[in-house]
């Protein structure tokens, strides 16, 4: 796909999303608020050339399927109708998040960046990258970074049925366990569209359904400059980071992350990720 296709597609992608993005009002990790207590509003589905653009994928892998002891069941989670956008606790906090890997040529220059500054990231993954990059995913759990379901092969959630949704998810998640070493506690949705289904089922496999605050914009390749300004403007107490390692040219990302990275730290801020639940 020609990098104008693939730009113009996400953009259009990116636009229907918003809408549902905007939709949330700040939230709390792991704080209450959000519950189930309503139908979700429908979402008006895609235009027929956003549909056709969704059928195409750069790779296409079987899910993994394998034998192994039984896995304990995860614990069920109250629904939320709303994702979460802003991390909690006083000072100066804020979450490093990457989206769409891993990927070999992007990710790790992106973990020596944070291995560099004792940083600890969140990555939501894609089942399909995964299992391409198993040792990747297993250096991300050995420098204590956290990762999230990110779906098997990044589709836009409301033109699926709920059976697709869940197998999008659950494939994703026994790829991420095989290498990782533990089942996502985690989900992130592909454009950032929600539906009633995703909440659901994540909530039914014990992910906690995770948004942003601030886009930095690289996956339109801005420019080095334009996303840190964007980092750097937008910092604040509680920001959650939307950045990406794979899914086109990451080159920028990597670049300006070593410069935004030590500018956060010099300006006091605190970069963390949510504890794991026992």
């Amino acid at each position: 796909m020609q990098k104008d296709q693939f730009l113009t597609r996400r953009r259009m992608l990116l636009a229907g999303a918003a809408a549902l993005g905007a939709a949330g009002t700040a939230g709390v990790v792991l704080s209450g608020g959000g519950e189930e207590t309503a139908p979700a509003t429908a979402t008006p589905a895609p235009g027929p050339q956003v549909r056709q653009a969704l059928k195409s994928s750069a790779f296409r892998l079987q899910p993994l399927i394998g034998d192994g002891p039984p896995r304990a069941e995860p614990r069920k989670l109250k629904v939320r109708t709303e994702p979460i956008l802003r991390i909690s606790g006083r000072g100066r906090h804020m979450m490093l998040t990457f989206d769409d890997g891993p990927n070999p040529e992007y990710t790790p220059h992106i973990l020596d960046t944070l291995a560099k500054y004792d940083v600890r990231a969140m990555f939501f993954l894609c089942g399909e990258c995964v299992v391409e990059n198993k040792k990747l995913v297993a250096r991300m759990a050995d420098e204590g970074h956290v990762v999230g379901n990110h779906t098997w092969t990044h589709p836009l959630l409301t033109t699926l049925n709920r059976s697709e949704i869940r197998h999008e998810m659950t494939s994703t998640s026994d790829a991420i366990e095989a290498s990782y070493g533990e089942r996502p506690q985690w989900f992130r949705a592909p454009y950032g569209a929600w539906n009633r289904a995703a909440f659901q089922l994540g909530a039914e496999m014990g992910m906690e359904p995770m948004a942003w605050t601030v886009d930095t914009t690289d996956w339109m390749t801005p420019g080095t400059s334009t996303i840190i300004d964007r980092v750097e403007s937008g910092a604040a107490p509680g920001v959650v980071v939307l950045s990406h390692d794979a899914g086109g040219d990451r080159s920028q990302t990597v670049h300006a992350i070593r410069e935004w990275l030590p500018h956060l730290i010099d300006s006091g801020y605190h970069l963390t990720v949510p504890r794991r639940r026992l």
